[in-house]
């Protein structure tokens, strides 16, 4: 069925993380050839193999790698925030952290199911990756009960102590992704709790933005920014994977540095371009940095363009209840409704006057400050899409009596 990857993994950023294929989006189309029947293609699982698992492994940002090694050698290491866009390393960083810290032990990992109950009898289920020196999650994904999730956690590991007697730290430590999606409610909590349970846990923190974190949770963790790569450190990256990898033919410097440019500093989609470019031509003879619609581009990227073209065309109750169709498409392919509103807003932009430019921003702006208040991100999508029909019906009402 193409190009595919295990879609939660790849969401873990967010980011755009992830490549679904066209057909997921068009199910009347044929189904593509399936990838196991043909052994040159590497998927993108084989190629996550090859991702650093210590310090030493990291492939750029070298001075942070070493502010990094000494945290993890003092003897009292600090709660740590990393943030950063999507794609820039983050969780490889936290993920080599805490192999400098605890040793090989930190890399066996198991993935659990905790159940969390709610004071309101709700029952939550979250998915946990855990060692026996630190424990994973997203609290965010079960959305307003964000801090039903962190309480519970962080008491539970705060109270326990290290089980391994030779373990060089006396502390656990939790890592939370997604901390800038957490609401003010959770964030709170955590405030708390970091204060209460010092001597017997630490946390890292994993945000794609400061902004979203209160200034008291910020004061007290040690902020470490993971910049994006440049174009010339992620083909470095790629010409790296595809030597351990064995590719049959050698990825040219050229196709690199096209990959490189088109991933706009996200490493995590430059690897998924790759392993699109190779299933499509395992020769890489198509790619050149002079033919940019050779670089595949991710396909709900695709659709969301298609979406504002939609918008875009013609105002009209029929047009919105198509636009509302797309947008459950999306959103049942777990594209995350802040990408679906931030991408959709920049299609609109390029397809409107400048005097609606304005207007559209502001409204998006609105609109995804009311997606993360509410529960139900198909109402404030397709609310947006209302608005920006209404604002372009309007203009082009307004345009033609003046004409």
């Amino acid at each position: 069925m193409g190009v595919r990857v295990p879609v939660v993994q790849a969401l873990r950023h967010d980011s755009p993380r992830v490549h679904c294929t066209r057909h997921d989006f068009a199910p009347s189309s044929p189904p593509a050839k399936s990838r196991a029947e043909s052994p040159e293609k590497t998927s993108f699982e084989q190629l996550d193999k090859y991702r650093p698992r210590t310090l030493e492994e990291l492939d750029y940002h070298q001075g942070l790698t070493d502010r990094i090694r000494a945290l993890a050698r003092t003897a009292d290491f600090p709660h740590c925030l990393f943030y950063g866009p999507s794609g820039a390393g983050k969780k490889t960083r936290i993920a080599a952290t805490l192999t400098e810290l605890f040793g090989p032990g930190a890399q066996k990992l198991r993935i659990d199911q905790k159940v969390f109950v709610t004071p309101s009898r709700r029952r939550l289920d979250v998915q946990v990756v855990q060692s026996n020196y630190h424990l994973e999650l997203t609290p965010s994904d079960v959305g307003q009960w964000d801090r039903s999730v962190v309480q519970d956690v962080l008491k539970e590991v705060g109270q326990s102590a290290q089980l391994d007697s030779s373990a060089t730290q006396r502390f656990k430590v939790v890592v939370i992704h997604g901390a800038d999606e957490l609401t003010n409610d959770a964030q709170a909590a955590l405030r708390r709790t970091m204060e209460r349970h010092t001597s017997t846990m630490r946390l890292i923190l994993c945000a794609n933005s400061t902004a979203k974190i209160i200034g008291p949770i910020r004061s007290r963790c040690l902020l470490l920014r993971v910049g994006a790569p440049n174009p010339d450190q992620i083909a470095q990256v790629l010409n790296n994977v595809s030597n351990k990898a064995s590719f049959s033919t050698s990825l040219p410097d050229e196709t690199a540095m096209a990959i490189a440019l088109s991933s706009n500093g996200n490493l995590r989609r430059a690897l998924l371009t790759l392993d699109a470019v190779r299933a499509q031509d395992a020769t890489f003879s198509k790619v050149s940095r002079t033919s940019p619609e050779s670089i595949p581009r991710p396909d709900w990227e695709v659709y969301i363009d298609k979406l504002a073209g939609v918008i875009a065309k013609e105002q009209s109750p029929d047009k919105l209840l198509e636009a509302r169709a797309m947008l459950y498409e999306l959103l049942v392919h777990l594209i995350p409704p802040s990408v679906v509103m931030t991408h959709l807003a920049k299609g609109l932009l390029t397809r409107v006057d400048d005097a609606l430019r304005p207007e559209i921003i502001h409204w998006a702006a609105w609109y995804e400050h009311r997606l993360r208040l509410g529960n139900k991100p198909i109402f404030h999508l397709e609310a947006f899409v209302a608005k920006v029909m209404s604002l372009y019906k309007n203009y082009s009402i307004g345009l033609h009596d003046f004409i």
